[in-house]
């Protein structure tokens, strides 16, 4: 009687950013049947999405089909689908639409949302930066803000118009506030009759003592002065305690404004929920030091879903680099369980920190070596170019910020999700 061939090991990836792509990628060639599940049919390069919300470039070109990537995989299975559950027993992710996928092995790579401390009720006036429709959303609101003010007669009303209020001076927020800053200030004045878009005002909020809290102390104090430079106001050690339609209350102080971008803080998905596992004050999962959660070994984590300490007891920060090394790792040490083997406990590589403040500066840290002004922005753009996905978008993001730098122009200022009648 023949034997009927044994069934590839079933693997399942929840999420398809840095860290759920890194494990399909590293899978390759492995024995296994892998289904990949995200609620969005693209991959989005998160670093760059603050220049989709300000009009640098377009959507098309930090996104790309998730199907597309992976269109050369056939053991590999793409399914445009929300997760809401998984049930670890039965060893099944559930879907929102009642269906269910069963699992071998497990990466969760569910990633975060936007944390406002307790106060969601601030989100329809303070979005913040973590999908394209969020970054669509913000473009129209600063693009908004400037059309209205040009037929605005009252100068109460006008100056609301033309303040922008950036909670938060982690690298979001300054790339946030430089680059609105620019924008005013280079992109726009030609454009407009009634109003002078240099008037406008960039308030960049931080309830700690210094922006780049990440950086080194004189890195941070340069991107300060940097920002100070292109006229962005920095207020520090002021809490925000209320985000309304109107504006924003900090210090005990009212500060009118039509367009609050929210980039204080990040909350991880509800994998930990999902599993009643351990984690932070963020919901991040506190995994085992190969990554897998606690008690669930066929179980991997990655990204920022997750929270994990580098060798030198610092929690591994959640950037993209970060995510792709744990994607990849995740995926080494389910090819190596196949033959029988085992890997050492994962171990972070810190590859640097960068920052852009405005379209000609940055500040980067690589430890030892740190670098800041013109030529650390053009370090930065070549290490994101050198990132970004296929010839076409690295030839075209190139040619974008070529585009910006020589003649302060930003082809992507396009108003949609409704017309000049919508309310904002």
């Amino acid at each position: 009687m023949t034997q009927a061939p044994a069934k590839p090991h079933r693997v399942v990836i929840v999420g398809a950013g840095f860290g759920g792509l890194e494990a399909a990628f590293g899978l390759a060639g492995a024995p296994v049947e892998i289904t990949l599940i995200d609620r969005r049919n693209h991959h989005l390069f998160q670093p760059l999405l603050y220049q989709v919300a300000t009009a640098s470039l377009a959507t098309s070109e930090i996104a790309w089909p998730i199907r597309y990537l992976l269109r050369d995989r056939p053991e590999v299975t793409t399914l445009f689908a929300n997760v809401c559950g998984v049930d670890a027993a039965a060893k099944q992710v559930q879907l929102d639409d009642g269906g269910s996928i069963p699992y071998d092995t497990l990466v969760l790579a569910t990633g975060a949302r936007h944390a406002y401390f307790g106060h969601d009720e601030w989100e329809p006036f303070a979005p913040g930066l973590k999908t394209l429709e969020d970054a669509t959303t913000l473009r129209r609101r600063i693009l908004v803000a400037f059309e209205r003010a040009e037929r605005e007669t009252d100068p109460e009303a006008r100056a609301a118009l033309l303040t922008f209020v950036v909670v938060g001076a982690g690298p979001t927020g300054v790339e946030m506030a430089g680059t609105i800053a620019d924008l005013a200030k280079d992109t726009l004045p030609r454009d407009f009759r009634h109003i002078d878009t240099r008037m406008a005002r960039v308030v960049l909020i931080e309830a700690g003592p210094r922006v780049l809290a990440g950086f080194p102390d004189d890195l941070s104090a340069y991107a300060q002065r940097a920002l100070e430079s292109l006229g962005v106001q920095v207020v520090l050690g002021e809490p925000v305690t209320e985000c309304t339609a109107d504006g924003v209350v900090y210090g005990g102080k009212q500060l009118a404004a039509r367009t609050i971008v929210w980039a204080a803080g990040v909350r991880a998905s509800r994998a930990a929920e999902w599993l009643d596992a351990p984690a932070d004050r963020a919901q991040r999962l506190q995994v085992e030091p190969d990554l897998t959660v606690p008690g669930h070994p066929e179980i991997f984590a990655v990204g920022d879903t997750v929270t994990i300490k580098d060798a030198d007891g610092n929690p591994v920060p959640g950037i993209a680099p970060a995510a792709k090394q744990e994607g990849r790792y995740a995926a080494a040490l389910i090819k190596a369980r196949l033959k029988g083997e085992t890997l050492p406990p994962f171990h972070y590589k810190h590859a640097g920190s960068l920052a852009q403040i405005g379209k000609r500066l940055a500040v980067i840290d690589f430890g030892k070596f740190k670098l800041r002004g013109a030529l650390a922005w053009w370090i930065w753009g070549i290490a994101h170019i050198y990132f970004l996905i296929g010839l076409r978008n690295r030839l075209s993001v190139a040619l974008s910020w070529l585009w910006v730098h020589a003649r302060n122009q930003r082809a992507a200022r396009l108003i949609t999700q409704g017309s000049s009648k919508v309310a904002q």
